[in-house]
C-alpha cells in the first residue's frame, strides 16, 4: 500500500515588524531561524494473545458424548473463571454429528487473554488436569487497534522531541538560544512486524513463547522536519546559575 501523506502539525510563519505610521521604510527581516530533522523507532510487544482448545467426544449413546465434552468445557469455564479471565473473552463453538454407528460431539474454546502469565498458568493446569483429552493450540499473539495507535503517537512525539534536542545542540555550538517552532512537519513513517501471523510459520511448532512474542511486535519509525526560532544569544549567566 501507499505511504500515508505527509501531515502537517504545526506552522507560524514569522511575519515581518510591522512599520511605525507616518514613516516610509523597508519591513523589518523576520527572526533567524534553524532547520533540523530528526528521527524515531519504536515497538510494542503484543498486548492481546488468543489460544483455541479442541475437545471431543465419540460415544454409541448421544446423551454420553454430550455429557463427556460438557463436564471438559464446565472445567474450562470455572477455570479460566477462576484466574480472572471475563466471559466475553471465551467463545464456545459445538458440533454434533452422527458417525455410522455412533454419535460425535466436538467442541472449541477461544480465549482472549491480556495477561500472558495467567494464560501459562491456565494452559498449564488445563494440560495437567485434562491431559490427551483436550488439544490446546499454540497462542497466536496480536495488537488491538488501541495498541497500534497508541505507538504511532508515541514514535512521532519521540520524533518531535528528539528534533528539537538536535536543534538546542545546534543552538548551543553557536552560543544562541532557541526558540519556539515554527514549522514542524512529518516527512516520512514506516510501519512493520505486526501484521506477522507467527502460527502459520514453518517453524511454529518449535517456536518458544517469547519468540513468538518476538514474532508479533509492531515497530514503527517516524522522520519529521522543523523549522525553529533562534532567540539570541544563550544567557550564560543563567545557565551557571
Amino acid at each position: 500500500p501507499a505511504p500515508p501523506p505527509s501531515r502537517l502539525f504545526a506552522e507560524l510563519d514569522p511575519s515581518p515588524s510591522p512599520v511605525p505610521e507616518g514613516r516610509v521604510g523597508p519591513l523589518a527581516l523576520p527572526e533567524r531561524e534553524v532547520h533540523v530533522s530528526g528521527s524515531a523507532e519504536l515497538s510494542a510487544r503484543p498486548d492481546r494473545a488468543r489460544v483455541s482448545l479442541r475437545l471431543g467426544s465419540r460415544k454409541e449413546a448421544a446423551a454420553a458424548a454430550r455429557s463427556s465434552v460438557s463436564r471438559r468445557l464446565q472445567y474450562i469455564a470455572h477455570t479460566a473463571r477462576l484466574h480472572g479471565v471475563p466471559e466475553e473473552n471465551m467463545t464456545v463453538t459445538e458440533d454434533f454429528s452422527r458417525v455410522e454407528n455412533t454419535y460425535q460431539m466436538e467442541a472449541e474454546v477461544c480465549i482472549i487473554f491480556s495477561d500472558f502469565g495467567k494464560m501459562q498458568n491456565i494452559c498449564n493446569l488445563l494440560t495437567e488436569k485434562l491431559g490427551t483429552s483436550i488439544t490446546i493450540n499454540p497462542p497466536h499473539f496480536y495488537h488491538t487497534p488501541e495498541a497500534i495507535d497508541t505507538l504511532r503517537r508515541q514514535v512521532c512525539v519521540t520524533a518531535v522531541g528528539n528534533t528539537r534536542r538536535k536543534a538546542q545542540e545546534v543552538c548551543r555550538l553557536f552560543g544562541q538560544a532557541l526558540g519556539k517552532p515554527l514549522l514542524i512537519k512529518e516527512e516520512e513513517t514506516k510501519e512493520w512486524g505486526s501484521h506477522i501471523d507467527s502460527h502459520l510459520s514453518q517453524s511454529a511448532d518449535s517456536q518458544t513463547l517469547q519468540e513468538r512474542i518476538q514474532n508479533a511486535t509492531a515497530y514503527a519509525s517516524c522522520r519529521v522536519f522543523a523549522v525553529f526560532e533562534i532567540k539570541g544569544k544563550e544567557n550564560r549567566r543563567h545557565k551557571l546559575l
